[in-house]
């Protein structure tokens, strides 16, 4: 359990952190930047949940605390120690589960036939914003992993993550207008 009685500490004072291993770096760290943007897409999935209802919700407040799950495995380099050991890691179950639903939404679409564009309905823009905050998340965990130790079902949620904000932004705007839908050189 959390307890935190005190917000600020005071230690990071001259830009740097602590990870959960404890050790101390660079506030621009990349593991800091991958999990501080998996934080940024929470957020941003905080706020389309102010106008998505029922199971869409349901599904989107399961990743949120899927989320917090991510960014406590990448605070926590998944190398040999015994802290990484005893970590809390993203599983192959949630990458499962996310599969799962992303299926379930995708059922109720209709094929797409051309590019969307980022719109429709409140909740889809923001779920669209969530999505491209989170494949930046994934560009930097990829670039984390390529350096640091980084759990494979870490690296599978986030790269599935974005794929069920898009279906899931399709969802928002189904019976609502539908997606709103790229014209190549419709503007010439």
């Amino acid at each position: 359990m959390v307890v935190l009685n005190r917000i600020y500490t005071r230690t990071g004072d001259k830009g740097q952190t602590a990870l959960g291993s404890g050790e101390r770096v660079a506030k621009y760290s990349l593991r800091i930047e991958a999990y501080g943007t998996v934080d940024e897409t929470n957020a941003a999935i905080g706020v389309a949940r102010l106008s998505a209802e029922g199971e869409l919700d349901a599904a989107l407040a399961r990743v949120q605390n899927d989320l917090f799950d991510l960014g406590a495995d990448l605070c926590v380099p998944a190398d040999e120690s015994e802290r990484s050991a005893k970590a809390l890691r993203v599983s192959q179950a949630q990458v499962d589960r996310l599969e799962r639903e992303i299926d379930t939404m995708n059922e109720k679409l209709q094929p797409l036939r051309s590019f969307v564009l980022p719109g429709g309905t409140p909740a889809a823009a923001q779920l669209h914003v969530a999505r491209t905050v989170c494949r930046r998340a994934e560009r930097l965990m990829v670039e984390l992993a390529e350096a640091e130790p980084v759990g494979e079902a870490a690296l599978k949620y986030a790269n599935r993550l974005s794929d069920f904000l898009f279906v899931a932004a399709r969802l928002a705007n189904l019976g609502r207008g539908g997606d709103v839908l790229w014209v190549p050189g419709e503007n010439r």
